[in-house]
């Protein structure tokens, strides 16, 4: 976890108004709801922990319908001739451009890392998209796609090693519908915003709109602690390749921060925070029991929080130099019994069998009572 010691949010740009009016239009939009989570405020010592939930959003299950939607609504203004859309995806951005394009009736093609879990895999295949496996780990499937990529066949991507790439920035602009929800849904001002990071373009997405708010909150990347891209930019002062060894967080098991979003990220990003899988399914865990049947990535933020304020599991707890770091970012965020801390949970089932497997009572630590 790195904090970022040259925020400059009067860099930030402010997100465009098309995409919100554009996403209106659509005839499954519905605003995401914002949960209070008044059992983790009084365990953490925080005024107000509300959840912005997205595990049913334009008739799917992550937020990537907001990103997909709008860049391939662009892509076809810009390219009208266009007669394949592809995509890289480890599930949730491959699903949604492969449902965006079959309700326009466009060919499409999703390029999918070989540890991509069936059940996602099985729930592209029903859009009639063509699967196209790819011997190696995202940001090899990122390369695929990009090679095939044509005059008729349009990629629509959510990373790029390119900073000028249109439809990585375009994605960007679509996520922004997430936070100009919030507009009718806060009751005041947020303190602190922890959104999940793989390749950071919906964390560039929370950076802008933190920018442009009033009192601007404090925005953390949350990483697995096996694919931590964005803290490796921050530190390299540049994208760079970190290895991807594996995570049950399918959707940030990535590589390499993208170019078009580090703009943001390096003017805004207050820094990141790793996650382990244990501590995120013990998050899974407690939402299910509130109610909330949220994937892993989606829970990531809650075990991020604890982490930070210090409620960590054994599995979790780092080297001296670690808990140092969390400390300090911890005090920069000003986390403390006023605060309001705003998770974004970007996800709902996407695997059933990964989900049962990771809040099945069997993996349960028992309760104080029960241990002899």
């Amino acid at each position: 976890m790195i904090r970022n010691p040259y925020l400059q949010l009067a860099e930030v740009p402010a997100a465009p108004g098309e995409p919100l009016r554009f996403h209106q239009g659509l005839p499954e939009y519905r605003p995401t709801p914002l949960h209070a989570l008044p059992q983790v405020a009084a365990d953490l010592g925080l005024a107000q922990v509300l959840l912005k939930d997205e595990s049913s959003r334009l008739g799917l299950t992550s937020f990537k319908a907001l990103g997909a939607s709008w860049a391939i609504e662009r892509a076809l203004r810009e390219w009208p001739r266009t007669k394949t859309l592809l995509a890289a995806s480890a599930g949730n951005h491959g699903l949604a451009v492969a449902r965006a394009a079959a309700a326009r009736g466009i060919d499409c093609r999703i390029y999918l890392p070989a540890a991509a879990a069936p059940a996602r895999a099985e729930r592209i295949a029903a859009t009639g998209a063509r699967l196209v496996r790819v011997a190696g780990d995202y940001d090899a499937a990122v390369a695929a796609a990009e090679a095939c990529a044509g005059a008729d066949s349009v990629l629509i991507a959510d990373v790029s090693a390119d900073p000028d790439a249109r439809t990585p920035r375009w994605v960007v602009d679509g996520y922004s519908t997430l936070f100009a929800e919030l507009a009718s849904q806060l009751a005041g001002p947020v303190d602190l915003v922890l959104v999940p990071a793989g390749v950071g373009s919906l964390a560039a997405a929370a950076v802008r709109w933190a920018a442009h708010q009033d009192v601007s909150p404090d925005v953390i990347a949350v990483e697995p602690d096996t694919a931590a891209c964005v803290a490796a930019a921050l530190t390299a002062g540049h994208p760079v390749r970190v290895p991807t060894p594996g995570t049950t967080m399918s959707g940030l098991d990535c590589g390499t921060a993208s170019a078009a979003a580090w703009p943001i990220l390096r003017a805004g990003l207050t820094g990141a925070v790793q996650v382990s899988d244990a501590q995120v399914h013990r998050a899974m865990r407690d939402l299910a029991d509130w109610g909330l049947a949220i994937g892993d990535c989606g829970a990531a933020p809650l075990a991020a929080l604890r982490e930070l304020t210090g409620l960590r599991e054994l599995t979790g707890l780092r080297e001296l130099t670690g808990l140092r770091e969390l400390t300090g970012l911890r005090r920069l965020a000003g986390l403390g019994a006023g605060g309001c801390v705003l998770l974004v949970a970007t996800e709902g089932v996407t695997d059933p069998d990964s989900y049962r497997a990771a809040v099945s009572p069997r993996d349960r630590e028992p309760c104080a009572d029960q241990q002899e």
